[in-house]
């Protein structure tokens, strides 16, 4: 058995405003290093999980753990350790900000928000983008890129925060077939380098459901079943088509 780095017991949660929790008795944990893949129809409760898991959104029974620390939504020093991208995060075409900028922004995380980033720092924002193939877009404005593009310069900024946990809300949605593969080898190849604990919210089949440890399947708010199995996994493979 590894360090346990993820651990939620019997964990319930509801929006502000709903009667209705979106999850119910959840209750799982994941080791340090480990890929778990999140699947279900639309309204499971998939990215809800993920808000949970990062602080962003209060539990209103349960338990939540994160690198032995309990998660509350003040828990600003956790964070830091905790890399997030979001489903939707794309850049408008006049969003005015350099990639290599967007990138930096990673690293105030770890120098705090009154100190300008180091040699350090910026050297590691370089070998970031230069491990995910955009340092020849670092002085362009991120509103011009492709969507690819942009979901390589998140990857950089994650690559360049060295974080400990790593939550993904569908990161290959609105790509092209080619963009999606490339994007996907990329989460495994950051991963893998890193030992990042993964948790990764998925659509589709794939790299991303095929190298995962394991894959948590959620149906209204609730987890119905889990797989330890690596590779393509019928169950799975169902349930996504009719998602």
């Amino acid at each position: 058995m590894g360090t346990t780095a993820i651990e939620l017991i019997n964990v319930c949660a509801v929006y502000e405003g709903e009667r209705i929790p979106t999850l119910h008795d959840i209750t799982f944990t994941v080791e340090e290093g480990e890929l778990v893949a999140i699947v279900g129809p639309n309204g499971a409760g998939k990215t809800t999980l993920l808000e949970v898991v990062n602080g962003l959104l209060p539990i209103t029974t349960g338990e939540v753990t994160v690198l032995g620390e309990l998660v509350c939504p003040s828990s600003h020093r956790l964070r830091q350790e905790i890399a997030y991208l979001p489903q939707d995060l794309f850049f408008g075409s006049s969003t005015p900000f350099l990639t290599k900028d967007v990138v930096l922004m990673s690293r105030f995380a770890k120098v705090g928000p009154f100190r300008f980033p180091s040699k350090m720092d910026r050297a590691l924002v370089a070998e970031a983008m230069s491990s995910v193939g955009i340092l020849d877009l670092a002085g362009r404005p991120i509103g011009r890129l492709s969507g690819g593009q942009q979901r390589k310069v998140l990857l950089a900024r994650v690559l360049a925060k060295r974080p400990r946990v790593f939550l993904l809300d569908e990161p290959t949605t609105n790509l092209d077939p080619e963009s999606k593969e490339e994007i996907s080898r990329l989460v495994l190849q950051i991963q893998h380098d890193l030992s990042l604990t993964t948790l990764v919210v998925s659509h589709e089949s794939g790299p991303l459901l095929e190298e995962a440890d394991r894959v948590l399947n959620l149906a209204r708010g609730r987890l119905i079943s889990e797989s330890p199995l690596r590779g393509p996994i019928p169950e799975v493979t169902s349930l996504l088509q009719r998602a």
